[in-house]
Order: structure tokens, then C-alpha cells, then sequence
């Protein structure tokens, strides 16, 4: 479990269907940053860099098609973690998420960790009416 423990910056977010077509959903350079902590908590957040400024600067106003793509571009989620060593799977046990279908869902990633990096996959998701699996690529910060 240590090794898995401490904020990891997010280097890359890549999704693949199973045709082989790349998914980048957080465009080319995402932004990220996850956080393992010893007592079992866990936050992520994922964005996409450069999206569309809302045209009044008030927390609940927005277009339809600003708020769309403030949401496609964002991923946020927080609750609590269990690890499998056997499986090296993590299980982010989730308590509050941006997407509401997530919330008291457990979510399974495989991890893989090589020096200061650590690969998370995901099973397959359904991402824009289609199945693909996450390769999502961290550094500790």
C-alpha cells in the first residue's frame, strides 16, 4: 500500500477502444492530480487544459453549451481505497463525484508502479456510447 500512498501530478490520460482508436477526452496535455493518503482517502481530478471561458463570471450561470463543455472536460471524484496486491488493483470506493451515476460506485484500476511513476488502468468505461479502457499515467509529486 505505500507505494501508492502520497499526490501524484497527472502526465497523461489516454483511453483506447477496442478497435484501436485513442481516445484523448482530456485533450493532448491534461492537467491532474490524484491522492493516496495512509488513513484510506482518496481524490482525483483530471481537466482538460484551455477550456472555454463562461461568458459572465457567475458560479450558476452558463450556457447549455458552456456548461457541456465544462463538464466534458473534468473529472472529479473523492471516498475512500482498498488494495489488492495480488490483483495490483486499487478499488476507489467513491463517496462524491462530479458524475452523478459514480456516487457509492467502486471503481476497479489496475496499478503499476516504476520508480516515481504509476500507471492506472481501467477497465473498459463507456465513453461517448462505446467501450474503452484507460491508461492513465501519474508522477509523484
Amino acid at each position: 500500500m505505500k507505494e501508492l500512498l502520497g499526490t501524484w501530478k497527472l502526465i497523461s490520460a489516454e483511453y483506447r477502444r477496442k478497435s484501436g482508436e485513442v481516445i484523448e477526452i482530456y485533450g493532448a496535455n491534461p492537467m491532474g492530480q490524484l491522492t493516496y493518503d495512509a488513513d484510506g482517502n482518496m481524490s482525483i481530478q483530471i481537466m482538460r487544459q484551455g477550456r472555454p471561458m463562461f461568458a459572465v463570471a457567475d458560479r450558476l450561470g452558463g450556457t447549455p453549451d458552456e456548461k457541456k463543455a465544462a463538464l466534458e472536460g473534468y473529472l472529479a471524484y473523492f471516498g475512500t481505497f482498498t488494495i489488492n496486491e495480488e490483483k495490483k488493483s486499487v478499488t476507489h470506493h467513491i463517496q462524491g463525484s462530479l458524475l452523478p451515476n459514480w456516487v457509492g460506485v467502486d471503481q476497479v484500476r489496475f496499478f503499476e508502479v516504476v520508480g516515481d511513476q504509476l500507471t492506472l488502468r481501467t477497465p473498459s468505461l463507456m465513453i461517448g456510447g462505446d467501450e474503452a479502457a484507460g491508461e492513465i499515467v501519474w508522477e509523484r509529486k
